[in-house]
């Protein structure tokens, strides 16, 4: 769930009625408003079953100290319900919100994560050195010492994800990760992800077999007997995606829309977002397109589109929708 405008007010009854209709986890995200952390304290308070989630907290915004502190925090207050998940977010929001450099985002990935664990596994004070973070950091005061965590840990092996939507960081989650939570996927267009995912496990052994390898994709539902009046909910959500996160030349979501075959649709949308034209820029998204990535139409329909994805190589579905259309959407999965 990511906020706009404020979070809801009654957050922890929503959580609470997601438990009560048999989900699974409950996951946050944050761009350049809402935190990710703090809704999931809050929401977690009400709950004895649901995993909780981040999906994702960008790196940027925090040290790996600070993420590191947080999801053990996190993992003590939900009995060890807890799985943090990371990303790069993309240049616009590093540079323009964060102010830090956007450049060797794989790298500075894989350091951040390897700080975080070394964190959380509290065997030994934590010394580092890379060439994007260092701990203790050099020069300063020089007063600055190796440090072992205050807090220990529920679970020395807490999981860590990573959101990925490019080849090579798909195949970074595929290597490091205890999961992958990927956005935009199609269960018809696996063959995307495949080689990726195949080229992190031919780099070096993976940290999980394929079988401990959780795959989380972030979908959207949206119910209606008329599946184009289900579609136009969601057009302006994937034409701001297709359109407006990111530049011409450097658009994750765009690139992935490409890859999939959309590559006409993904230059008509950008030209029509560009120009200011975003009620024609919405227009422009295909039904088609949104049957891939998402779960839309009457309820026979996305109970079939749901054994589709259950199908896929996806172990876990993470659903964005009104309360209503998650009420249907729990009938429909039991």
């Amino acid at each position: 769930m990511l906020w706009r405008k404020a979070p809801p007010n009654d957050l922890a009854f929503f959580v609470r009625e997601l438990e009560e209709l048999g989900y699974d986890s409950y996951w946050t995200a944050e761009a350049y408003g809402a935190d990710a952390f703090v809704p999931l304290s809050w929401g977690a308070a009400g709950s004895s079953r649901l995993r909780f989630g981040t999906a994702v907290a960008q790196i940027s915004a925090r040290a790996p100290a600070a993420a590191a502190m947080a999801a053990m925090t996190l993992d003590h207050l939900t009995g060890g319900r807890f799985v943090l998940g990371l990303g790069v977010s993309g240049p616009q929001v590093v540079e323009g919100w964060y102010g830090q450099d956007f450049k060797h985002p794989l790298a500075r990935t894989r350091e951040y994560i390897a700080i975080v664990r070394e964190i959380i596994a509290r065997e030994k004070p934590v010394s580092f050195e890379g060439e994007h973070y260092r701990l203790p950091l050099r020069g300063g005061t020089g007063l600055g010492k190796p440090l072992k965590s205050a807090l220990h840990p529920l679970r020395p092996d807490l999981p860590i994800y990573i959101g990925a939507e490019g080849p090579k960081n798909v195949a970074l989650a595929r290597e490091i990760a205890d999961g992958w939570l990927t956005f935009l996927f199609s269960p018809r267009h696996e063959e995307c992800f495949r080689e990726p995912l195949d080229a992190g496990v031919a780099q070096a052994r993976p940290r999980r077999t394929w079988d401990e390898f959780e795959v989380a994709a972030s979908t959207w539902v949206s119910i209606d007997d008329n599946i184009e009046k289900a579609a136009d909910r969601l057009r302006p959500t994937l034409a701001l995606y297709i359109g407006g996160m990111g530049s011409r030349d450097k658009n994750f979501h765009a690139d992935l829309m490409t890859r999939m075959g959309y590559g006409e649709v993904v230059s008509t949308v950008q030209e029509l977002f560009f120009e200011g034209r975003r009620p024609e820029a919405a227009a422009a998204v295909p039904t088609q397109l949104i049957e891939e990535v998402a779960l839309i139409g009457p309820p026979e329909k996305v109970a079939d589109d749901l054994r589709r994805w259950k199908s896929s190589m996806v172990t876990t579905l993470l659903v964005n929708g009104d309360m209503q259309a998650l009420r249907a959407l729990g009938r429909l999965a039991v």
